[in-house]
């Protein structure tokens, strides 16, 4: 019994039965420590990039810990991009890197890196273990932060001599419990009860906490008890079925209409465990301009930290949320519930009069019809995006009913996460045995070159994800953003010189097909679910194809720019170049 062998135990003993990485020499004890380790099944990626979206993935879908592992040096430094996404995503992650033997460390060794120092400010806590006897401790308090509170990642630096250092005397190890969410002070319940009676024109604001709290039902209950017109984050989406009458859709830069405005024009904001980002609120000076703040997080640094909060309420969401629903429910038929009536019906009204339009003309396939469309077929599926376009098509059109089935790289917006953390969240689904376990990786020509290598991944262990890959021969979004912001100055955004992506995934052993024109797209989308194994669908679109709609850089949300529809808010110098951009 080594240090390693006993870290393979620890790991099952932390309920964990699935981790992702490469190795190398500064790990190789673990590795070897592998081989008898029943219960844990490792899952060789092809780049440790792969292996820390791929746990992070699996983190995000099953709401369990995601493990990576790396060797030192290089192998380290490839799992930062994934360090980060979790970090800025709130992903219970524990990552363990091997490091040079601690007698080296410090002299600049074959491969030594210091990725404790390097990490620093995007992880909970790191540790390094300097002898075997700490192992209990450090393995212990790694899985208790990446759970506890608001989640994140934990790395745990592994000296090579430690792995093999005698670890005999050491007892079975024993998870640490996690700890409490803090349950709200009463003040503060009653401060927020005080504001959300003297609505007229009440907004509620969700974001990923709702999911982080496993708060799904106290969430759906509170909005269908207080009757509330409901935004939510790219983070928050599902925690509100699509079709929910309440459900006004995303906020921010490219939200709907209809969340927008009604964020603008409230008079009390609601905010469930979101944290003013700035693609949420725009231009943070003007959001929501005559609105009072009822502000509920588990993590006190997020209260008053962008915008004051007129009521700050920290604790467990659950516990917030049960212990107001009643009290403001009853305010429904007080002496504000006829305001709060004909409000609700002016929100939901705007909902339907700008609705999202499918009808674009031309033979071509039309993104965010396509995608509705297959999150019809396959309502029970997960989505994994990449970043660009398609992740904010895929957030406005796809009928998300479960903030767990939405995984997307939020606030670092990292490329190449799509593929990898499909990989992470198809291994969780098949843990739970779920029968109807469904993977769809939705990505963009850009982003899917960058973690292209994974397809080996899929073809191995015959992971059932379906690709959906558009391409619009560009890096799309940055393409919309120089026509529009940049006088259609192009820059280092041409992908025409594309490789044949059918014939890549046919190279991998994947099954793929190609589609371009509307007439095919049901077809195509059928075939591509009904494949047995992994499976890509190659779908060709105008490069011209532009995100709306649009809320301009240092412009407050209520100045969207859309040209299918006529502008509701003053009009501003951009609109009409947009228009004519478009035309």
């Amino acid at each position: 019994m080594n240090g390693a062998r006993w870290l393979a135990q620890a790991l099952v003993a932390e309920g964990i039965d699935t981790l992702f990485g490469y190795p190398g020499g500064a790990i190789m004890p673990f590795y070897d420590a592998l081989h008898d380790a029943p219960g844990l099944k490792h899952v060789l990626v092809r780049h440790e990039q792969g292996a820390a979206f791929a746990a992070n993935g699996y983190a995000r879908a099953s709401g369990r810990v995601g493990v990576c592992v790396a060797t030192s040096g290089p192998g380290a430094s490839n799992l930062v991009t994934g360090i980060a996404d979790a970090m800025l995503d709130s992903v219970p992650m524990v990552v363990i890197t091997g490091q040079v033997p601690t007698s080296l460390m410090g002299t600049d060794a074959f491969q030594e890196l210091d990725v404790f120092g390097m990490t620093m400010p995007m992880v909970k806590h790191s540790f390094i273990a300097r002898r075997v006897d700490d192992l209990p401790r450090i393995v212990g308090e790694a899985f208790r932060i990446a759970r506890s509170g608001r989640p994140g990642p934990v790395l745990v630096d592994l000296p090579k001599d430690v792995q093999l250092a005698d670890a005999a005397h050491l007892s079975m190890h024993a998870p640490l419990a996690v700890d409490a969410p803090e349950a709200p002070m009463d003040a503060s319940l009653h401060e927020a009860l005080a504001l959300i009676s003297q609505a007229d024109r009440p907004v509620i604001y969700g974001g990923g906490g709702i999911a982080l709290g496993d708060a799904l039902p106290a969430f759906r209950t509170f909005v269908d008890a207080t009757q509330i017109p409901t935004v939510l984050t790219l983070k928050g989406l599902g925690a509100l079925p699509a079709k929910h009458p309440l459900n006004l859709g995303m906020l921010g830069m490219h939200g709907s209409r209809a969340a927008n405005l009604a964020v603008q024009e409230c008079d009390v904001l609601i905010v469930v465990g979101a944290r003013f980002d700035d693609r949420a609120t725009g231009k943070l000076a003007e959001f929501a301009p005559n609105a009072r703040v009822v502000h509920m997080d588990i993590d006190a640094c997020e209260l008053g930290k962008l915008r004051h909060a007129d009521a700050a309420v920290r604790g467990d969401i659950i516990t917030t949320l049960t212990k107001l629903t009643l009290p403001c429910a009853a305010q429904l038929h007080g002496r504000h519930g006829t305001a709060r009536r004909s409000w609700r019906a002016h929100c939901q009204e705007r909902a339907r009069t700008h609705a999202a339009r499918y009808d674009a003309p031309g033979d071509g396939v039309f993104a965010p019809a396509m995608l509705k469309r297959l999150s019809e077929i396959a309502p029970d599926a997960i989505v994994s995006c990449d970043v660009g376009q398609h992740q904010m098509w895929v957030a406005q059109h796809w009928q998300l009913d479960d903030p767990r089935k939405h995984l997307t790289s939020g606030a670092l917006g990292a490329m190449g996460f799509g593929l990898p953390a499909a990989i992470g969240a198809q291994l969780a689904l098949d843990k739970s045995r779920n029968p109807d376990a469904r993977v769809v990786c939705v990505s963009g020509d850009g982003s899917f070159l960058m973690n292209v290598q994974e397809l080996a991944t899929l073809r191995r262990y015959g992971l059932p994800v379906k690709i959906v890959l558009l391409d619009n021969q560009a890096l799309g979004m940055v393409r919309q953003w120089q026509e529009l912001f940049f006088e259609r100055r192009y820059s280092e955004i041409d992908l025409s010189d594309n490789p044949d992506f059918v014939a890549v995934a046919q190279a991998f052993g994947i099954e793929a097909l190609h589609v371009e024109r509307a007439a095919d797209m049901d077809g195509a989308l059928q075939a591509l679910l009904d494949a047995r194994g992994p499976a890509l669908l190659h779908v060709a679109i105008d490069t011209a194809t532009n995100v709306w709609p649009l809320v301009p850089p240092n412009r407050n949300n209520a100045e969207m720019l859309d040209p299918q529809l006529d502008a509701v808010s003053a009009p501003h110098p951009l609109q009409e170049k947009t228009r004519a951009l478009s035309a």
